[in-house]
């Protein structure tokens, strides 16, 4: 009997059912209007909203209570790869990403696996009706190792986030596919390629969902090609691609002189790898882009400004067409990203777009049109100045690095702020933000230029700790968008290493390199709860409600890019962390 048994489950494993361990009873598709205004107890956006606020309106767990929070459940996800997810739910259904492509669905009240989707066992589909270009698969793709390159952990098999439209998960793979799944059971509805993962292509970050089209921006162009980066608009219903934006200006079209005369092959970099925001108002997207590749300009052979990398570009989700651009950091040649996330605030009479980028910057754009209103330093920063009413750059004598020459600068390549996303409170009207507190001594060496070469350019690094930073490595702050001054900041030994949560009954939760996980208060940053976890917090925290009882959600995981791997075993080596341990902890009050 117990042969009979392991041989059938052998065999659905190679049918790819493994999908099909339950389904979801009762789904109720999610429609347009619920994804623009999301139910208070769901979180149906990577930042729950189109805005980006990572703030939920939950006041179950206030101030008051807090102190109470204890385990409810947790969840070992998969150790192949580095863990930064954003997990969504909905009527009380969890959708967690793992890294390289996996997706779980699981009872977000208990914990209970209910399916799971896995690219290793990708079961046969029918093609859709009308997929016109979408290309349906029935191959299992057993590996998922792209070549090293991309944002962060590049190579780590990262899924930092999933989208839900309709009666469908969809989600980005490693080798540089789109995918949809059904809700319901997991099964594989279609599986687009996008691009040609053989050329270091891949994706780190899943799509948004607008209007019925399925929106996501690749990484992994640092490679010498004949191509750049992109961002893709694709139909829901067949994953057929129905536009495509490069992210840098190619020769002959607007902005192309900005790279001086190098050829297409040569113009490398403006990754799209964080997740877009949307207004409905303006029905824009807004979309950021990194740095150039290699990272110093004496290494890539241009001057110019770049176009259109470590910009915020503003597309329209029907089209593709580009708004408008505001390109922050012109000709940035230190790897200095302004990739982040774009935070939708009307603010001061204005419908603005708030972001940082490494830098510790804190950009204010007019989101309508993308006029530059304000910029304002946290004042860590040694590579620049910034005109706070004009927006000009100017570098620092000395900033700018030649090959081989020595530049000492704050932040390090890792920089102060990172994927690890602000959040915003309506409460305070105040932004609380992630950050890592390092400087370092930087040597950029030479590429070769050749197709297939390139990357982001050797560096010789010698970290170390802010001068400011009192011997820590991290600080969470808060600033007043009014004043635009600091109401509070708390630093910690190691980087603060999640996205921030803000939540209705005045709470902010974060995370740390070193296993802590904190509730504060978010108007005096008075810590009312904390507790250990098993390993770095990592990821994107989120609340909801289950059953009608809110859950605070707190990922962790390995890998994190160069805070996570570099940073701490370098400058804090007596804080150590496990080297496995992917893992969703959720807590709730007794």
């Amino acid at each position: 009997m117990r042969t009979r048994l392991a041989s059938s489950i052998f065999t659905a494993v190679l049918l790819g059912s493994l999908c099909l361990l339950a389904q979801v009873k009762d789904f109720r598709p999610v429609t347009e209007a619920m994804l623009r205004n999301p139910s208070a107890g769901d979180w149906l956006n990577w930042r729950r909203t189109d805005n980006a606020w990572g703030y939920s309106p939950l006041d179950q767990i206030n101030r008051q209570n807090v102190r109470q929070l204890q385990l409810a459940w947790s969840w070992a996800m998969d150790d192949t790869g580095a863990n930064e997810m954003t997990p969504l739910v909905h009527d009380g259904i969890m959708y967690l990403p793992n890294p390289r492509g996996v997706i779980q669905a699981l009872d977000a009240a208990t914990g209970d696996l209910i399916w799971e989707y896995r690219p290793e066992a990708a079961q046969t589909v029918t093609p859709v009706p009308g997929g016109g270009g979408a290309e349906q698969t029935a191959i299992p793709r057993l590996s998922q190792q792209p070549a090293a390159g991309g944002a962060g952990d590049g190579g780590r098999g990262i899924q930092r986030n999933i989208a839900i439209y309709g009666d469908r998960i969809f989600g980005t793979t490693n080798d540089a596919h789109v995918v949809a799944v059904d809700a319901r059971t997991g099964k594989l509805v279609w599986d687009t390629k996008v691009a040609d993962s053989k050329l270091g292509y891949e994706y780190t970050s899943g799509p948004i969902v607008v209007r019925g089209k399925v929106i996501a921006g690749i990484t992994g162009c640092t490679r010498y090609k004949e191509d750049v980066c992109f961002i893709t608009g694709h139909d829901a219903a067949t994953g057929k691609e129905l536009w495509r934006t490069s992210t840098v200006a190619r020769p002959g079209e607007p902005g192309g002189d900005t790279w001086g005369d190098l050829p297409l092959a040569f113009r490398a970099g403006s990754d799209a790898w964080i997740p877009g925001s949307y207004d409905p108002e303006t029905n824009l997207v807004y979309w950021g882009t990194a740095q150039a590749k290699p990272w110093a300009r004496a290494v890539r052979g241009t001057d110019g400004s770049a176009l259109y990398t470590n910009s915020t570009l503003a597309l329209n989700p029907d089209t593709g067409k580009m708004t408008w651009y505001y390109q922050h950091l012109p000709g940035e040649t230190q790897d200095m990203d302004e990739v982040f996330e774009n935070i939708l605030i009307d603010s001061g009479g204005r419908k603005s777009l708030f972001k940082m980028g490494k830098l510790g910057i804190l950009w204010q754009l007019d989101r309508t049109s993308g006029r530059f209103v304000y910029a304002s330093d946290l004042g860590y920063q040694t590579i620049l100045q910034v005109n706070s009413e004009s927006g000009k750059v100017t570098y620092l004598p000395g900033k700018i690095p030649q090959i081989g020459v020595e530049v000492d600068q704050c932040p390090s390549t890792a920089g102060f702020k990172s994927w690890r996303a602000m959040a915003y409170s309506p409460q305070t009207d105040a932004l609380y933000l992630p950050l890592s507190l390092n400087c370092e001594k930087a040597t950029f060496g030479p590429v070769e230029k050749a197709l297939g070469k390139g990357g982001t350019g050797p560096v010789r690094r010698r970290d170390y700790k802010h001068p400011a930073s009192e011997g820590n490595l991290g600080e969470f702050q808060a600033i007043d968008l009014g004043s635009r001054k600091t109401l509070w900041r708390h630093r910690t030994p190691s980087p603060i290493n999640t996205a921030a949560l803000t939540t209705g009954g005045g709470l902010v939760f974060v995370g740390d390199w070193d296993r802590h996980v904190y509730g504060y208060d978010a108007a005096t940053g008075t810590i009312l709860w904390q507790s250990r976890l098993p390993t770095s917090a990592q990821g994107f925290p989120i609340t909801y409600l289950a059953q009608g009882k809110q859950y605070v959600a707190i990922p962790t995981g390995i890998g994190g890019g160069s805070w996570s791997t570099l940073l701490v075993p370098e400058l804090a080596p007596e804080i150590r962390r496990p080297n496995n341990g992917n893992a969703l902890l959720v807590f709730a009050l007794p």
